[in-house]
């Protein structure tokens, strides 16, 4: 029997959820083998539910298979039951699309979208019969590759990846695949060497073995020195100018298992103006660029004939900052009604323009998400918000007029400056949106509200990556002391999981040492760590000790503005200068316009070459 017949006659009727692995969905593309020249597979280091919920995907898998040289199948996590199969059976994992062995294909790409699905990463690669150390890969094992949001900091998973792509992926993939083409030549496999070679040559490529730290005694990096003559001092990250030329798929994957958000994504633009100075995305992502309102109806237009998803959602860091925003919704929302899609927003801002904009959305109401992120004036200037609470009320009056009763409010805990009195505000807030509620409410549905609190993680790139975390303790107290002033509102209070902030703390700064950590945690049986039910601290802290490393090292403690941070060999775009004037600027309680209004000199646009693209608002 073939490795696909095993699979679907003898696997998959003993594992849960089938779907997940059967690769026959709506406007799948599978391709002759023989006849693509390189081969590659998209791996997601999570469910397939989660997955196929995620843009990238669903751009490079339409844009690599747009070539006729070149081939794209999928590849998720599979589940621990589908796992236990595979390692019972001495199967190895496979792709979706032919169901091939992921050791047939020429290079394997991830996407780092979170740092608690590393150890997944090693889990997928050592269940594919591939050694997950790159230095013991051969010529006949595939290239790894690399990319994301994670990738931004690549020094804790650097061991285990042969490349690294930074930034946006649809020139870089295409030029990593003629290179694979061009060293492979005839060959059914390309030289390892060779291969690294040439990618030195593509823009955005970090090769972590073309590197080496040198650490001085108290364990801080001394230097980052290149060992290959080629090798850039900084690597740059690759960034579109111009989406309304850029690809984007108009017939996009329909999950056959149920996904997070089964919807056609529309990408309205790419970038952030706002400057939240705990935002990791508002920063890697910039500058802003707007795609056109004639590209944005044709393609969501395409994308409902050719899927049949009952919903369409306006996707970027801020939809209702587009600058057409007024003219745009109407129009698409005319086009909707016609075909009986939903249109909608995954998030507001706390502003009732926000709220007024998004009453005109078709499709029925359940519930609406407002961030405020912070309890006080002071803590939300420092964090440069750019909202008040009377924004908050505003907003929250205009949802009970536009015929919303359910309010999902989202702070974050453990913000550095924060006091008593900023947690506090948190719960007056509440109280604030809680009595609007009852005045609007008369002999109709009682407002509910939701709080959702997260606690701040320290990210690479950002005014505030030089602070430490909150020792778990603390914030362990901070989000009792705040549930405790909002359980006498009767309002619901949820906090994500402490133990697995702090690790995402300590990936999130860690260096390549960090590596042995995650090996460690891997070979103890973590997988599906951002996951609540499967994460095993004690394990990590096992593996922690057995490293001969401290995790308050990484997670808690505040950087100096001269340390060699591990991640500065990475070039988003943002320079230093900038960032520490605006960590200065929130120490001093000091707000920064958005740079729609007044330029705040970051350096992405000299620096990249790629300048802010907006689109004539007619509202």
């Amino acid at each position: 029997m073939t490795l696909e017949q095993v699979i679907l006659e003898e696997i998959l009727p003993r594992v849960r959820r089938p779907a997940r692995y059967l690769g026959t969905e709506w406007n799948a593309v599978r391709k002759n083998w023989g006849h693509a020249a390189v081969k590659m597979v998209f791996a997601f280091p999570d469910l397939y539910e989660v997955g196929m919920s995620h843009l990238g995907l669903q751009i490079l898998y339409g844009l690599v298979n747009s070539r006729d040289d070149f081939l794209m199948e999928r590849v998720f996590a599979p589940a621990l039951d589908m796992e236990g199969e595979l390692r019972k059976n001495g199967l190895p994992l496979f792709s979706l699309e032919s169901h091939r062995p992921l050791m047939d294909f020429d290079v394997i790409g991830f996407t780092l979208q979170y740092e608690l699905t590393f150890t997944n990463v090693l889990n997928m690669l050592d269940l594919a019969g591939i050694p997950y150390r790159a230095e013991e890969r051969r010529d006949h094992h595939p290239l790894v590759i690399a990319g994301g949001p994670n990738a931004f900091n690549p020094e804790p998973i650097a061991p285990f990846i042969d490349a690294f792509l930074i930034g946006e992926g649809e020139e870089g993939i295409l030029e990593i695949l003629e290179a694979a083409g061009e060293v492979k030549g005839g060959r059914s496999r390309a030289s390892r060497q060779e291969m690294l070679e040439r990618l030195l040559d593509v823009p955005g490529i970090y090769i972590p073995s073309f590197y080496r730290k040198e650490y001085t005694n108290d364990g801080r990096i001394k230097e980052v020195v290149p060992l290959h003559p080629r090798a850039p001092e900084r690597v740059p990250r690759r960034v579109l100018d111009d989406l309304d030329t850029a690809y984007f798929p108009l017939s996009p994957l329909v999950p056959l298992a149920e996904a997070v958000h089964e919807r056609g994504m529309l990408e309205v633009f790419r970038g952030c103006t706002r400057g939240c100075r705990f935002c990791q995305a508002g920063m890697i992502y910039r500058p802003v660029r707007e795609r056109s309102p004639e590209t944005l109806l044709s393609q969501a237009g395409e994308i409902v004939k050719n899927t049949g998803f009952e919903e369409v959602s306006l996707v970027s860091l801020s939809s209702l900052d587009y600058s057409d925003i007024q003219d745009l919704i109407p129009r698409l929302a005319g086009g909707c009604e016609a075909t009986r899609t939903g249109l909608s927003l995954p998030s507001l801002r706390v502003d009732s323009f926000s709220v007024k904009t998004a009453k005109n959305l078709p499709g029925r109401r359940t519930s609406i998400t407002l961030a405020p992120e912070a309890g006080s004036q002071r803590l939300r200037d420092v964090i440069n918000k750019g909202v008040t609470a009377g924004d908050l009320i505003d907003a929250v009056e205009a949802a009970l007029e536009a015929g919303w009763f359910a309010i999902k409010l989202y702070f974050m805990v453990g913000l550095p400056t924060e006091t008593k009195e900023d947690l506090e505000g948190i719960a007056d807030l509440v109280e604030s949106v809680i009595k609007v509620g009852k005045g609007r409410c008369h002999n109709r549905k009682r407002l509910r509200v939701t709080v959702s609190a997260s606690s701040f993680v320290p990210k690479a790139h950002t005014p505030f990556q030089w602070e430490g975390q909150d020792a778990r303790d603390l914030l362990k107290e901070k989000h009792e002391f705040v549930r405790s002033l909002i359980k006498k509102s009767r309002a619901i209070y949820n906090w994500h999981n402490i133990e697995t902030s702090f690790l995402e703390a300590c990936f999130a700064r860690g260096d390549r040492d960090m590596a042995a950590v995650l090996e460690g945690a891997f070979l103890r049986g973590c997988r599906f760590d951002g996951w609540t039910e499967h994460l095993r601290f004690p394990l990590w802290m096992d593996s922690f000790q057995a490293a001969g490393l401290n995790p308050d090292h990484y997670a808690t403690r505040c950087f100096a503005y001269d340390e060699v941070l591990p991640w500065e060999l990475i070039d988003s775009g943002v320079s230093k200068e900038y960032l520490i004037r605006e960590h200065e600027r929130a120490l001093a309680g000091e707000t920064t316009p958005d740079c729609r209004q007044v330029c705040g000199e970051c350096g992405v646009c000299a620096s990249l070459g790629v300048a802010t693209h907006l689109v004539e608002g007619r509202g």
